[in-house]
């Protein structure tokens, strides 16, 4: 109905074409809209000879505490970009989760994941003092039981998302954070200096205010009998969020009048850390200087509109805004608005409505600006930015959640 407009491919088509399994997600179709993920026949069963990535902070409430959700958020966006590095121009399926990230690969970069991942774990560790949590499950383990589908949605020219569901990513989660089970699926370190490529990760703009009155970082879980039933509902939320807050620029909580460019050292500290770990005081105080300066020259030939090789550096924050994965999901609704408190009580009313019917669980955090992770393969070209809500964001709401559950 609408996952082959823009292909012009049906599903007999495309069944018969998707035979080589390490190029079954680049070979997806592209939705066009966001309420296309709500469509059961949009998405398609990862292949069983592929695996599920998980990481995520551990205590990561108690580093929230302690005001360390910035180094959270990179981190998981390192987890990701070590990936990205290794399968190159292979298209794989992510999803950033504020304290953590899902990954699916294909088998043959296993070997070489298990040792970036750990490379990932020193790191945090040694220059962030925080315990990043990291596991690999084949899908056969998991589709025993679940089931991990997915779908491509196109959020800009530059930026295609991934769309996770079907339970499995959120029993991969249960499998690496269960004693009982987390050293099945854990990566075994093969040497003490396991090493990892950071290439195309990017922390360089300040803390983004909100345009409006705060930053609602959000999670929203159906529940339902049916496959229907939960798809339908999910329609009926995003349409209710979409009449409340508006849609894409009205709620995105990054626009190019609020981006600005980092030059203290609490804005590039994360950055630097990872770029100069182990490498002693002066490594990193030059590479700080480095980040400072090529900031000034961005923010100059932003300022101008200047144009280097064909590219307008006066599009770039467009591009930036664009680009972003401030509403996303991965077996839960997740999104980043920017509105006012009257907008969240209107939201939280029929969102507290439904749990009472037994039809939904939510959480949320309201904090007043939103933080960016950005990973960056090509100024004009290839890139995400992801964007979390200050002081707890996802990970607060996700707590809010579990506490909503259990009652």
């Amino acid at each position: 109905m609408i996952a082959f407009k823009a292909t012009g491919m049906s599903i007999q088509d495309f069944q018969t074409q998707n035979t080589n399994s390490e190029k079954f997600y680049a070979d997806l179709p592209v939705l066009l809209n966001f309420a296309d993920i709500t469509h059961s026949e949009n998405f398609y069963s990862v292949p069983n000879d592929w695996a599920a990535i998980i990481t995520d902070i551990a205590d990561s409430t108690k580093a929230i505490e302690d005001g360390k959700y910035k180094d959270i958020n990179l981190l998981g966006a390192c987890s990701i970009i070590v990936i990205l590095n290794i399968v190159g121009e292979l298209e794989i399926p992510f999803v950033f989760g504020g304290d953590g990230a899902s990954i699916l690969i294909p088998s043959k970069f296993i070997p070489e994941a298990e040792q970036a991942l750990l490379a990932v774990q020193k790191l945090a560790s040694e220059e962030f003092n925080l315990k990043l949590r990291i596991g690999i499950v084949p899908l056969a383990v998991i589709t025993s039981s679940y089931d991990i589908k997915v779908a491509k949605l196109r959020i800009s020219e530059n930026y295609v998302q991934a769309i996770l569901r079907g339970g499995g990513i959120s029993y991969a989660t249960r499998l690496v954070k269960d004693q009982a089970t987390m050293d099945l699926y854990s990566p075994v370190h093969k040497n003490s200096y396991p090493i990892a490529d950071f290439s195309g990760l990017e922390c360089r703009w300040q803390d983004i205010p909100t345009r409006h009155e705060e930053i609602l970082s959000l999670i929203i879980f159906v529940t339902a009998p049916s496959q229907s039933q939960i798809d339908l509902l999910y329609r009926e939320v995003i349409t209710q969020i979409e009449r409340i807050y508006g849609q894409g620029i009205d709620c995105n909580p990054v626009v190019s009048d609020n981006l600005q460019l980092a030059f203290k050292n609490n804005n590039l500290s994360s950055e630097t850390k990872v770029f100069t770990a182990s490498q002693g005081w002066l490594k990193q105080k030059l590479y700080l200087w480095k980040l400072r300066l090529i900031n000034l020259l961005g923010l100059i030939f932003m300022t101008f509109n200047i144009q280097i090789g064909g590219f307008n550096w006066g599009e770039y924050k467009q591009i930036v805004s664009e680009a972003t994965d401030f509403k996303k999901f991965d077996d839960v609704l997740r999104m980043v608005i920017s509105g006012k408190a009257r907008q969240r009580q209107k939201l939280t009313e029929y969102l507290d409505k439904k749990f009472k019917e037994g039809r939904l669980v939510y959480g949320f955090h309201v904090s007043d600006r939103a933080l960016m992770t950005c990973l960056v393969f090509e100024r004009d070209g290839r890139q995400v930015h992801f964007v979390d809500g200050a002081d707890g964001g996802y990970a607060l709401a996700a707590k809010n959640m579990k506490e909503l559950m259990k009652s």
